[in-house]
């Protein structure tokens, strides 16, 4: 086993479309997770244009490129997955059979730690050290959009029927309802930036758009488009009007729900939802096998899934004070986050206060 490690610039064309080759054929090779679009060399190399901690290892057996591994390091030598806090999908991207120590290989990269939160299964070295597992639904469409109708009529009656309702209301209410599956218009981008970002502070959670190279990356994405990965940006129109959005990567068989706002004027009628319905038939229709919702319990999430992923939360380090230290300041702050977010009897207190410090922080910003 050689293991090469890269600054994104200097990966060959050969050894991105081995990569590229290893994700196409991952749900015939019994792997069918490593294709999400967050493990693509697209967005690694998306990230790598707005940070400059990004380094890709490449692993060869006889030669040949057997797995790749990206991760973001600091000076210091801790690792991380690359784009954590906004990646939903993290992990190697390996060929069948492929094994490895975690450790011999955080040597080789020059790092004390690996630091993940969204680890797909079939990373058995790594899931050594996670520290939990959680639930990641998903949306089946590999046996077309009737069919998933068909599940929601069994699994969801009163959800579609509600939402389906909401959606000839929507109709009769506003001329000229429209999807646009694919919408090139960078101001509805930008729209759907400025509805998540009023979201956040809505609800009193961190803008993820005060991050610059979060906003970067998203713009970087948008104009990311190639065979096999592209950033997609959906729109649901009432006339000429957006009245609800998504942006998220695509590769061949998985969408992964990313970055959904709606507008507020039009809450009554449930856009999102309605918005996640018609994502849901034309990615269908255009070979998606699944929608990836992402980590996290939610009710909708739990309206339109057919089923559930599971993602892990850790990190693996070797003996060295660094990692040490890193853990010490990081694991306090996690376990608290966990609990809150697993326990109802904690997490509904703690969301109506975020949500009231987000209403006092919207009247200052209006003052």
């Amino acid at each position: 086993m050689e293991i090469t490690v890269h600054r994104p610039g200097e990966l060959t064309a050969a050894d991105r479309a081995a990569w590229t080759a290893l994700q196409s054929k991952a749900h015939l090779n019994g792997s069918p997770n490593l294709a999400n679009p967050f493990l693509s060399p697209e967005f690694t190399l998306a990230v790598a244009r707005v940070r400059r901690d990004v380094r890709i290892a490449v692993v060869r057996e006889d030669g040949e490129p057997a797995a790749f591994f990206p991760y973001q390091r600091s000076l210091t030598g801790v690792g991380r997955a690359v784009g954590l806090g906004v990646s939903d999908s993290q992990g190697i991207v390996h060929r069948p059979g492929f094994t490895w120590d975690a450790r011999h290989l955080l040597r080789a990269c020059g790092l004390v730690m690996y630091e993940y939160d969204h680890l797909v299964d079939s990373q058995p070295a790594f899931e050594a050290g996670a520290t939990g597992s959680y639930a990641s639904p998903v949306l089946d469409l590999d046996q077309g959009y009737d069919a998933y109708l068909g599940h929601l009529r069994s699994h969801a009656p009163k959800f579609l029927r509600s939402t389906r309702a909401k959606g000839r209301k929507l109709a009769r209410d506003h001329d000229a309802v429209r999807y646009v599956h694919d919408e090139r218009d960078p101001k509805a981008l930008r729209t759907l930036m400025a509805w998540k970002s009023a979201q956040y502070r809505r609800t009193g959670r961190s803008d993820r758009f005060a991050h610059a190279w979060i906003t970067q990356l998203v713009h970087q994405l948008f104009h990311t488009r190639s065979e096999t990965f592209q950033g997609l940006l959906s729109v649901l129109y009432a006339g000429d009007a957006p009245v609800a959005a998504h942006f998220g990567p695509r590769t061949e068989r998985v969408l992964s729900c990313w970055f959904p706002a709606y507008d507020p004027a039009f809450a009554k009628y449930s856009p999102g939802l309605l918005l996640h319905l018609h994502m849901a038939e034309a990615a269908a229709a255009d070979g998606i096998a699944h929608l990836d919702l992402g980590r996290g319990q939610k009710q909708y999430k739990d309206s339109l899934k057919t089923r559930e992923l599971t993602v892990s939360e850790g990190w693996v380090a070797l003996r060295h004070p660094m990692a040490l230290g890193h853990r010490a300041h990081r694991a306090p702050v996690r376990a608290l986050r966990n609990t809150v977010v697993s326990r109802p009897e904690l997490f509904e207190p703690a969301d109506r206060l975020l949500k009231g410090l987000g209403k006092i922080r919207s009247r200052r910003r209006k003052e």
